[in-house]
């Protein structure tokens, strides 16, 4: 069954003091809009797209997503309520039957698990609602701010979106709304839930990321989570083994730890694997000749290269005060200089096979730290270089993530703090397992957050 994403974009941003609807400012670089429509158009679940818009701004978004998105079919302008945006929707779908899922435009932080939930949920009922517990107590009062009920939170949850529908019945809904005249309703599931009430509404698990960008401190918060831009590694779609075949990855500090790792399952999986390191093939990534030199080898040798894994770095703890000129020299040569001429060098080859960069990065990116000061600044430079990259080389379809491992057990962990208690770090194949998945996959732009299962943990949502 065809499974059509919409995007509802018909706000005026009046709560944020705005002059332009609200999913048209930028964040990260991108509008709202384009983040939103990005994320739908990404999922594999999606077949097509109506993008619905504020009236007066159909030509406007149309400029703006241009023909990057192809699976958006129809830009649409919206009514002057939700409930007649949705008719609109409803009457644009010439199928009879299809999957249909309703997503705010200003919800731009949907992941691709609730999408597939939600797909998938459709399968077995005619309506779904993506919904999170209630932090909060909620209490009901009057007209004179006293409190008259307090519901019992364990059965409260707060709606988001996507919602999800059978065409059919979402259709039938509004036809007999449309003989209401006392007809009104917030959303699309209280529609169904008024006029079919034998319909069950299945709720699946939504996120705390997937937040409504409605007042000021919402769009603070929204592009403070893009500048992280932190996810869990992809599950592996598919065989690695089919995947990985015929590949020519180059591994750019392959000598041990995560690269050698790295290097080890790729082989595995029938991938062609070309590792440099400082201690076995006496390459320097700081060196931009030495990596031009490696990659026109391979390139010549192999006929192409379809990804390029940065793993090497170096880490010099102390004060920054009483770190030689030489000391910070080499940190940021290798964990900055490095990705840059890395990434210069191999955009050619990725752009011939439409390939894949992977850099690294650590949790120190996030904030600078004591006695990790050109560490943890040089880690979140890559942070900022690869989303920038990511965006930079979309058109060119290469693809550009970051590892961002927690504590992991690498030779050159092991050297700046020595030995540590068993368990408590990751082994350099979860890391290198984790890679592998990211570049299967189509990502790009992502953090890419490694952790160990701790026991007793449950797996994240979002």
């Amino acid at each position: 069954m065809k499974t059509y994403g919409v995007v509802l974009a018909g706000g005026v941003g009046a709560r944020l003091g705005l002059s332009v609807p609200k999913q048209m400012v930028k964040v990260s670089g991108k509008t709202i809009l384009e983040h939103t429509v990005a994320a739908l158009h990404d999922s594999s679940v999606v077949d097509e797209m109506i993008v619905m818009v504020t009236p007066g701004w159909s030509e406007k978004t149309a400029t703006i997503l241009a023909d990057k998105y192809p699976k958006v079919s129809r830009i649409l302008e919206g009514g002057a309520t939700r409930n007649e945006t949705t008719m609109r929707v409803l009457n644009a779908i010439e199928e009879d039957e299809a999957k249909i899922l309703l997503h705010d435009a200003v919800r731009p932080l949907v992941d691709g698990r609730i999408l597939k939930d939600c797909a998938a949920a459709l399968d077995s009922y005619n309506a779904v609602d993506v919904v999170i517990p209630s932090a909060d107590t909620i209490v009901s009062v009057d007209e004179d701010e006293i409190i008259t009920h307090i519901p019992d939170r364990s059965f409260l949850r707060r709606g988001q979106t996507p919602q999800g529908f059978k065409l059919s019945v979402l259709r039938s809904a509004y036809e007999l709304a449309a003989d209401d005249p006392y007809f009104s309703a917030t959303d699309d599931c209280g529609v169904v839930l008024k006029y079919l009430p034998d319909v069950q509404t299945k709720t699946i698990q939504g996120s705390d990321r997937n937040m409504k960008v409605t007042y000021p401190l919402d769009m603070y918060i929204v592009d403070k989570f893009f500048q992280l831009g932190t996810q869990e590694a992809p599950l592996p779609e598919g065989d690695l083994r089919a995947f990985f075949k015929d590949k020519v990855i180059v591994i750019l500090g392959g000598s041990y730890g995560i690269g050698a790792e790295i290097d080890r399952l790729a082989r595995g999986f029938g991938a062609t694997v070309v590792a440099h390191g400082r201690s076995t093939t006496g390459l320097h990534v700081e060196d931009e000749d030495q990596i031009a030199k490696a990659f026109k080898e391979t390139a010549l040798q192999h006929g192409q290269i379809d990804a390029v894994v940065l793993t090497a770095g170096v880490l010099q703890m102390g004060r920054l005060a009483e770190a030689t000129q030489d000391d910070v020299a080499k940190v940021i040569a290798v964990n900055y200089l490095a990705p840059v001429n890395v990434a210069r060098a191999a955009y050619p080859y990725l752009k011939k096979s439409g390939g894949h960069l992977l850099n690294f990065t650590s949790s120190s990116y996030t904030r600078g730290r004591e006695n990790y000061a050109l560490y943890s600044s040089t880690k979140a430079a890559v942070v900022n270089l690869t989303q920038a990259l990511s965006e930079e080389w979309s058109a060119d379809d290469i693809k550009v993530n970051v590892i961002n491992p927690e504590r992991a057990a690498t030779p050159m962990r092991l050297a700046a703090f020595g030995e540590e208690p068993p368990g408590t770090l990751l082994s350099a194949e979860q890391v290198a397992d984790a890679s592998l998945a990211v570049l299967a996959s189509d990502l790009t732009g992502a953090v890419i957050d490694v952790r160990r299962e701790l026991p007793g943990r449950e797996e994240s949502v979002g």
